[in-house]
């Protein structure tokens, strides 16, 4: 790991200051993905600023309905929250798919947002990789590609975006709170919080240097009956080739998104209104114009099938 200096902000427009006004400053809180990088040095901040102690712990109502849960709550206690349990069940089931125990008790809410690629030659220093490296190239395209992107990907990147927790949040439309520097405060749609990789697959989200994620907004409840069905090479501890978070309505229509198989959560609104023909009308127009590889083709029928015991599931 690389020397670095160390301060622990107080206020989060200081925080975010920080981090702007020094470059190769990162921010810091569960350190649970970014100290990883760090020991391999495929993260290599000159700078971090610690913002645990600026009190986004809480989850609070709001005014319409819904939930605002803060940027350092942990994924433990978030998917705990008896209120997410009973009306937002899918997030609490994509949450409990993730990682190990230990490490929900220390991921944050945003940090579980802001995780980078696992692409295994994002973590190889001696491979090419336009994210870590912009410009240098992807050893992925043409490499070994089982558990890379079939969707949304590029001449740039294929990897994908390794969270469940903002699979489940794209389903439940939520929108995530930031401020900067100057104190300026933004309301971003999950939907177009992680970016498609096109020719800067090192930008992962629309997050300008320094803007500080300081909650999440969960609109009301849908209602509705939640599912989270995740498959993966292992039972524990493993990212999903094919997730699924789906919201299902009594009458059979509902909200699906998909994980594992592009740069962001794959949810196209327009396959929704498919779901009462079933899983593969819905695939095939949420997958239309996807350029799969020899090694991850098996993704496409792969997500039929998850979709289709959702379904089953709704329907039992």
């Amino acid at each position: 790991m690389k020397s670095f200096t160390y301060e622990r902000a107080k206020d989060p427009v200081a925080a975010a200051r920080a981090v702007a006004g020094h470059p190769g400053a990162k921010f810091i809180a569960g350190g649970t993905n970014l100290l990883d990088l760090m020991k391999i040095e495929v993260e290599t901040p000159t700078h971090l600023v610690d913002v645990q102690d600026l009190g986004f712990d809480r989850i609070e109502k709001t005014g319409d309905g819904g939930l605002r849960i803060g940027a350092l709550v942990t994924n433990t206690d978030l998917a705990a929250d008896d209120r997410v349990r009973r009306d937002y069940a899918v997030l609490t089931r994509a949450i409990v798919a993730g990682a190990s125990g230990q490490l929900r008790n220390k991921a944050s809410t945003a940090g579980n947002l802001l995780q980078r690629t696992r692409c295994p030659y994002f973590y190889d220093t001696n491979m090419a990789c336009n994210k870590r490296k912009p410009g240098s190239g992807c050893a992925a395209i043409g490499g070994y590609s089982r558990q890379l992107g079939v969707i949304g990907v590029s001449n740039s990147c294929i990897a994908t975006f390794p969270g469940d927790m903002a699979v489940a949040m794209r389903v439940l439309d939520a929108v995530v709170e930031t401020v900067d520097g100057t104190g300026q405060r933004r309301a971003i749609p999950i939907a177009d919080f992680h970016r498609l990789w096109g020719d800067h697959p090192e930008q992962d989200t629309v997050l300008k240097p320094g803007e500080l994620i300081t909650a999440v907004t969960l609109p009301r409840p849908l209602g509705g009956r939640h599912y989270y069905e995740k498959v993966r090479d292992r039972a524990s501890y493993a990212y999903a080739l094919v997730s699924v978070a789906a919201v299902i309505q009594p009458d059979g229509t509902g909200r699906v998104a998909f994980g594992g198989v592009a740069p962001r959560p794959w949810r196209v609104e327009a396959a929704e209104a498919l779901l009462p023909q079933g899983a593969a009308a819905v695939t095939a127009r949420a997958f239309a114009g996807a350029t799969p590889t020899k090694d991850n083709a098996f993704k496409l029928p792969l997500a039929t099938r998850a979709l289709a015991s959702v379904i089953a599931q709704s329907k039992a």
